[in-house]
């Protein structure tokens, strides 16, 4: 792929209905992974984004935000920082429960994980309701980090998670409106 040409993305992402549960229209990124230019231009699409921010850390989600984010700190010669779902990471760790459409979550990053006014970059594969990204961007706070942006391969506008991140620089390289296929 040369160099300033656009890729059409949504033609990599799988859609897939009723999954996991009826009525939900599941956005399948392991075809956009699975093709080498698609994750190439991904990578270089999100770096490139934040890349004047300097960051110290990129952070990755579980679990798909653990594929994309080595990626970019490895462009970025900087290093990974995982967050995970509970009892997953094996030091200390530091935890923040939340909301979701269905109950509640937590996810917990290492306590010593990032030193204060340290600046990361958090990246998922896909913001939907905003709820696990406004926990990891607490986590970060809570331990002195500062966050620099959130990245995402894929956006649900019609969910409007956005809106609880704050106002931090959100960048998705890919849209869906409630009525796209």
């Amino acid at each position: 792929m040369r160099a300033g040409v656009k890729m059409d993305l949504k033609s990599t992402i799988r859609a897939i209905p009723d999954f996991p549960k009826k009525g939900i229209m599941f956005r399948d990124i392991t075809t956009l992974l699975k093709n080498p230019d698609a994750l190439k231009y991904s990578v270089k699409e999100l770096a490139d984004h934040f890349r004047a921010k300097d960051v110290d850390f990129v952070i990755g989600i579980e679990s798909r935000g653990f594929i994309i984010a080595p990626l970019i700190a490895a462009d970025y010669h900087c290093g990974f920082i995982p967050i995970r779902k509970v009892g997953k990471l094996p030091a200390k760790t530091i935890k923040h429960e939340y909301e979701l459409e269905y109950g509640t979550d937590t996810i917990e990053i290492h306590f010593d994980a990032i030193r204060k006014g340290e600046k990361v970059l958090i990246v998922d594969d896909l913001l939907a309701t905003g709820g696990t990204a406004e926990a990891a961007i607490k986590l970060v706070e809570k331990i002195g980090g500062e966050v620099a942006g959130l990245a995402f391969i894929v956006e649900l506008d019609f969910l409007n998670g956005r809106e609880k991140l704050g106002g931090h620089d959100v960048f998705s390289l890919v849209h869906y409106g409630s009525g796209d296929a």
